[in-house]
C-alpha cells in the first residue's frame, strides 16, 4: 500500500462517501486520463477552479446546453478519478476541486520529460550571446 492510499484512508475532511475510489492507485490513472479526455468535464473542473464549492445547478449552469442528468454523469466520472470531492451541507452538496491526481500526473508524465528540455532551453540564451569567436 503506498503513501498516498494510506493517506486518504486516514480519513479526507471533504470526503462522505464510504467507498475505495478515494484510495489513489497506478490504476488510477487510467480514470484520470479518461475524466480530462472531454472538453465538458475540463470545463467543469475549470469552473470548480475559479470558484470551487459550487453546487449541480451552478455547475449545470455553465453547460447549458446539457441536461442535469449529463452534468451528473460527468461529475460521477470526475468523482470516480479523483478529481472532484463532494461534501453535503443541508439539502445541498457541494463540489469541490481535487488537484492532487492532476499533479500526479504532471510529476509522473510532464515533469521527467520537461526536465531536459528546459535545462537545455536555460543554457541556450547565454550560448547565444556569447560572440562566434569564444564558442
Amino acid at each position: 500500500m503506498d503513501h498516498l492510499s494510506v493517506a486518504a484512508r486516514a480519513g479526507d475532511p471533504w470526503d462522505q462517501s464510504s467507498d475505495s475510489s478515494a484510495t489513489v492507485t497506478s490504476d488510477s490513472s487510467d480514470a484520470v486520463f479518461k475524466a480530462l479526455a472531454d472538453p465538458s468535464r475540463r470545463l467543469l473542473l475549470d469552473s470548480l477552479f475559479v470558484d470551487d464549492g459550487q453546487t449541480l445547478g451552478e455547475l449545470s449552469a455553465r453547460l447549458p446546453g446539457m441536461t442535469r442528468f449529463g452534468v451528473m454523469k460527468h461529475l460521477r466520472l470526475l468523482s470516480a478519478a479523483g478529481l472532484v470531492a463532494t461534501r453535503k451541507v443541508g439539502r445541498e452538496k457541494l463540489h469541490y476541486l481535487n488537484p492532487v491526481p492532476i499533479r500526479l500526473m504532471h510529476d509522473r508524465w510532464i515533469g521527467k520529460y520537461a526536465q531536459p528540455w528546459v535545462g537545455a532551453l536555460t543554457n541556450s540564451p547565454q550560448q547565444s550571446r556569447e560572440p562566434a569567436g569564444d564558442r
